[in-house]
C-alpha cells in the first residue's frame, strides 16, 4: 500500500503529525499504524499535561470536547524520609516547573479523541497492526512491515499464517515511543547517535486508586523525592488527584543504579507505606495498574532527528523534560514541526529525502527550548546526588530561564544505564517487606490490572542473542537482575533438577521495555508481538 507519509505510533506525537498533515493539505494520504489493540491500549504517562502542543495543533480543543477536566489547582513537593516529610516550598522553584494551567489527564483518553480528530480529517487508523520490520531502499526508510499472524512459537509459518503488508510512504514517520525496536534500528544502522551522548531511562510503575470522597482533591499535584530510595538511586514519585475519586500514584526509579539487587517495583510497593501516602490510600481501591521505560537523556542525548526517508519523532528520539516529569508537549510539538517539514517538501515534489528543516526546528523551536534549560539536573544528579541536583541544578535553569544560558555548561552522562550496573558481589542484598494486599501487592496480582494478553501460541518478542547467558554471566555476576528489574514478572530463574534455568513469560509483558535498556549484558531485545497484544489500559 502506497500512502504519501507513513506513521507508526498512535500516540501524542503519531497523531499530532497526522492531524497537522492533513490540515495542511486535505490531499496528503496519511496512515497510522498503532500495534495496541486500540488507540490508548499501550499508552500510560503520568500525566500532568502542558497544553502548549494542543494549543498549537487544535486552538478550539475546548469547544471540541478534548478530555483536559482537571486544572492544576495545588502544586506541592516534598523530601520524604522514611516516617516524615519536609515540604520544599514553591517560592525558590524556577518558573518552568510550576504547574499553573496544567491540566491533570488520562493520555489514553486524549489520544483516543486525538484519533477521533484526525479520522475526521481523512487520516487512516489502523490499530492492532504492530510494524514489525522496516523496508530499506539502500539507506533509505522506504515503508514497514506491519500486521504479521499466525507464526508458530518456533518461527515457523502455522496454519492460520497471515503474512504481512508493506506499507510504503514517502516518508516514514517513527513515533513508537521510548526504546522503539524500530527506532532502534534505524538509530544504529545509520549511526544518527553519533557525536550525542547515550541516551538516559527510567523506568515508570503507575496505579490508579479509587480513593475515599473525603480524601479526593481534586486537580492536587504532589512529587516526592528521597524514601525510600535514599542514595540506592535516583527517582521520586507523583500523585495526581485526577476526577471522579481517582489518584493516579506513580513512582519512577532511574536505570542507572549501580546495585544490581534493587528491585524497582518493590521500591514502588514500599513508597505507598510512608505515612503521606497511606493515609490517602487507605480504605481506597486499586483499578488499574501499568509500566513504561521513561527517556531522561534531554538535550545532549537527541539523536539525529531526520534520515533519508523518514524522522522520528517525540520518545522514539527522547524529549522527555525531566525535572518536570513531562514529555507529551514535546511530543506534540515534535509531530506539528515533522509535519510542516513534511507537507513543504511534497508540496516542492521532493520524495524520500532527509528533512533537514525538522532537526532544526526541533533544536531551535519550542522542543529545544525546554530541554536546554533543564539540561544538567539529570546528570548532576547522577554524579552528585539529590541534595546537589537541587541546588546547582535549581540555579541553573532559573538563570537558563532568565537569560537562555546555562551558567553550568552541559554535563555528560557518561555510562549507558547496562554498564552502571555493578557486580553483585560489592553491593548488599535489599530487604524488601512482603506485600500486605491491602497498600501494596505482587508482581503478578497487579499484572493482572494491565489487562495484559499474548497469545501464547506465537514466537516469544524476547530474544536472546545468547541462550547461555543468563545464567553462565548474569546469574554469578549481576545476580541476574532481569528478575527484579522488569515490573512485570516475566524473568525467573527456576531451580531444576540440573540446576539453575532462564525462564521468559513473555504473556506477562507490558511493553515497557526496561530489560532492552538495562540487562547488563545487552544479551535481550525487545521485538514487537502480535498486533493487539499486551497491555490494554483504559485511562492510563
Amino acid at each position: 500500500m502506497e500512502y504519501d507519509v507513513v506513521i507508526v505510533g498512535a500516540g501524542p506525537s503519531g497523531l499530532s503529525a497526522a492531524i497537522r498533515l492533513k490540515q495542511i493539505d486535505p490531499e496528503i494520504s496519511v496512515v497510522v499504524l498503532e500495534k495496541g489493540s486500540e488507540v490508548g491500549a499501550h499508552i500510560l504517562s503520568g500525566a500532568v499535561l502542558d497544553p502548549s502542543g494542543l494549543d498549537r495543533l487544535i486552538p478550539d480543543w475546548k469547544e471540541k470536547g478534548a478530555p483536559l477536566n482537571t486544572e492544576v489547582v495545588d502544586d506541592n513537593f516534598f523530601v520524604l524520609g522514611e516516617s516524615g516529610q519536609v515540604r520544599v516550598p514553591n517560592w525558590p522553584m524556577p518558573p518552568l516547573m510550576n504547574n499553573h494551567g496544567n491540566y491533570v489527564v488520562s493520555m489514553g483518553n486524549v489520544c483516543r479523541w486525538m484519533a477521533e480528530q484526525a479520522e475526521e480529517l481523512g487520516v487512516e487508523i489502523f490499530p492492532g497492526m504492530a510494524a514489525s520490520q522496516l523496508v530499506w531502499d539502500g539507506d533509505r526508510v522506504k515503508g514497514v512491515v506491519a500486521g504479521e499472524f499466525g507464526r508458530n512459537p518456533d518461527g515457523t509459518i502455522g496454519d492460520g499464517y497471515e503474512p504481512g503488508m508493506e506499507l510504503h510512504g514517502k516518508y516514514v514517520f517513527i513515533a513508537e515511543g521510548v526504546r522503539g525496536s524500530l527506532s532502534k534500528e534505524i538509530i544504529a544502522k545509520l549511526g544518527l547517535d553519533a557525536g550525542s551522548e547515550p541516551q538516559k531511562y527510567g523506568i515508570g510503575m503507575k496505579e490508579i486508586w479509587e480513593v475515599s470522597p473525603e480524601k479526593f482533591k481534586k486537580g492536587r499535584v504532589v512529587h516526592t523525592m528521597g524514601w525510600p530510595l535514599g542514595k540506592n538511586a535516583g527517582g521520586g514519585s507523583f500523585i495526581y488527584h485526577f476526577e471522579d475519586n481517582q489518584v493516579l500514584v506513580g513512582f519512577v526509579v532511574h536505570l542507572n543504579y549501580k546495585n544490581p539487587h534493587l528491585y524497582p517495583y518493590m521500591e514502588f510497593q514500599r513508597f505507598k507505606h510512608h505515612p503521606m501516602v497511606a493515609e490517602l490510600l487507605e480504605g481506597g481501591k486499586r483499578v488499574a495498574y501499568g509500566a513504561r521505560a521513561i527517556s531522561e537523556g534531554g538535550f545532549q542525548s537527541l539523536p539525529q532527528l531526520s534520515f533519508a526517508g523518514g524522522v522520528l519523532l517525540g520518545c522514539s528520539a527522547g524529549m522527555v523534560n525531566v525535572p518536570r516529569i513531562k514529555g507529551n508537549h514535546n511530543a506534540m510539538h515534535s509531530g506539528i514541526e515533522a509535519a510542516e517539514a513534511a507537507a513543504a517538501a511534497l508540496k516542492a515534489g521532493r520524495e524520500g529525502d532527509r528533512l533537514e528543516d525538522y532537526d532544526a526546528a526541533v533544536r531551535d523551536g519550542a522542543v529545544g527550548t525546554d530541554l536546554k534549560r533543564v539540561r544538567n539536573v539529570k546528570p548532576i544528579w547522577s554524579r552528585m546526588g539529590l541534595t546537589a541536583s537541587l541546588m546547582l541544578g535549581g540555579i541553573d535553569m532559573w538563570v537558563s530561564n532568565l537569560t537562555g544560558w546555562n551558567p553550568m555548561g552541559t554535563w555528560k552522562h557518561g555510562k549507558t544505564d547496562a554498564a552502571a550496573t555493578g557486580k553483585a558481589a560489592d553491593f548488599p542484598v535489599i530487604d524488601y517487606p512482603k506485600p500486605d494486599g491491602k497498600l501494596s501487592f505482587d508482581r503478578l496480582t497487579n499484572v493482572a490490572f494491565s489487562f495484559t494478553n499474548h497469545e501464547e501460541s506465537q514466537p516469544c518478542h524476547l530474544k536472546l542473542r545468547d541462550p547461555s547467558v543468563p545464567i553462565a554471566v548474569n546469574l554469578p555476576e549481576y545476580a541476574e537482575p532481569a528478575q527484579r528489574y522488569c515490573p512485570a514478572g516475566v524473568y525467573e530463574v527456576v531451580e531444576d533438577a540440573d540446576g539453575p534455568r532462564f525462564q521468559i513469560n513473555f504473556q506477562n509483558c507490558v511493553h515497557c521495555k526496561t530489560c532492552d535498556i538495562k540487562d547488563p549484558s545487552q544479551n535481550i531485545v525487545w521485538t514487537t508481538p502480535q498486533g493487539g497484544d499486551g497491555p490494554n489500559y483504559p485511562n492510563m
